[in-house]
């Protein structure tokens, strides 16, 4: 193997400066560039969303597959690039478990029934549970492992590089602090009067000598910081950009979120749908044995009180976002901070930096408002606009 011994001395001279820049700063021996306020903001933000972004990940993880085992062996088959093999939920092997004791039991005994019933029940709950499953990967677990796997491992790697270019940076600004104090301490020695008693005035020479030879590095050293600052000054360019982004990933964030809540509204719809169907199927069975509350519209347990997102309300005047009139007064300006795409037809689609008119409703959800631009009239997400007064 050919090995380029003048980089890898290079590279280790490198790595030695700034360790010992480093430890001195530890040390409190040597100065340190400070970033600005404005740049330690950004990096605290960019932390902070991290770190809840990987734990929002892991806690979702376990929410949707609480066995760890699972967990291991899904993980293991992404990293092997392969395709994770079916698996039944466990609402569909216990509703599995149930037809095949029936079977046994007898379909036509009031248990055997009872079971293919439950059983059958169990099973489209299992089948709502994979399907939840599958939805909420897609639209929420997927994004929050692509920020950290993608976008904040660039963040990370840029953060390096920067820190890397501060340090060298630093160090060459304490090797022009050092040669501009030899220098000027050789300066003052050759102004001192030679001894001419001696038949050779060495002091003299070699005060001299030192002097040109000490300006010779002053000159380099301000050479190798002017260098320094500008490759500093440009990596610190690139990584404010990249964490100004995180504003984007926010936004990313908060529509995926919407998206994950959307996917757990419907499956607990379709639960709820399918339980009150068995309800009512074993009421009809056995109806001296099991008591079945009957609920008016609008109680707890009642499918029409459980609504997904997006989804239109019961009441006439939230049917249709046009038949909703302005009010007199509560009308104000707002201004749009980033753009969004309406999820359905009572949604009205925003643009970064357009003013619209907004005001509210009563019994609106206060997370939205209705936006006005000319004729076009829709809800819009509270999130996304500044309120001018």
């Amino acid at each position: 193997m050919d090995f380029n011994v003048r980089k890898l001395a290079t590279d280790a001279g490198i790595f030695f400066s700034r360790a010992v820049q480093f430890t001195e700063e530890k040390l409190g021996q040597a100065e340190k560039t400070e970033l600005d306020t404005h740049f330690e903001s950004l990096l605290s933000r960019a932390d902070s969303t991290k770190n809840w972004t990987e734990k929002i990940y892991r806690q979702t993880e376990v929410l949707l597959q609480p066995n760890p085992g699972a967990r291991i062996e899904e993980f293991l088959y992404e990293k092997l690039d392969r395709k994770i093999p079916p698996r039944a939920t466990n609402g569909e092997i216990l509703g599995q478990f149930m037809l095949e004791a029936a079977k046994e039991f007898g379909p036509g005994t009031p248990y055997g029934s009872t079971l293919i019933s439950v059983g059958d029940c169990q099973r489209r709950l299992g089948g709502a549970h994979r399907d939840f499953l599958q939805t909420s990967s897609i639209s929420f677990l997927t994004p929050l492992r692509n920020f950290l796997e993608g976008d904040w491992r660039t963040i990370s790697r840029e953060r390096r590089l920067l820190e890397n270019r501060r340090l060298d940076l630093d160090a060459c600004k304490a090797r022009l602090k050092k040669a501009k104090a030899a220098e000027a301490k050789a300066a003052c020695e050759g102004e001192a009067a030679p001894d001419f008693q001696e038949s050779r005035p060495r002091n003299y020479v070699l005060s001299a000598s030192a002097s040109a030879l000490w300006n010779e590095e002053l000159d380099k050293a301000d050479h190798e910081l002017r260098v320094a600052q500008t490759e500093f000054d440009r990596q610190a360019e690139v990584t404010r950009l990249l964490l100004e982004g995180i504003n984007s990933t926010h936004v990313n964030h908060l529509r995926c979120l919407c998206e994950f809540v959307e996917a757990q509204t419907v499956y607990y719809n379709q639960c709820h749908k399918y339980m009150q169907e068995l309800q009512r199927e074993l009421a009809r069975g056995c109806p001296d044995s099991l008591e079945v509350n009957s609920h008016g519209v609008g109680s707890p347990t009642d499918p029409s009180a459980v609504l997904p997102l997006n989804s239109p309300s019961p009441d006439a005047d939230a049917l249709q976002i046009e038949e909703v009139q302005p009010p007199a007064s509560g009308t104000r300006k707002a201004k749009v901070l980033y753009a969004y795409d309406a999820g359905d037809s009572s949604e009205l689609s925003l643009m970064a930096d357009e003013l619209i008119t907004v005001y509210t409703v009563p019994g609106m959800d206060p997370d939205w408002l209705i936006g006005e631009r000319g004729n076009q009239k829709g809800k819009v997400p509270v999130t996304y606009l500044e309120l001018l007064s």
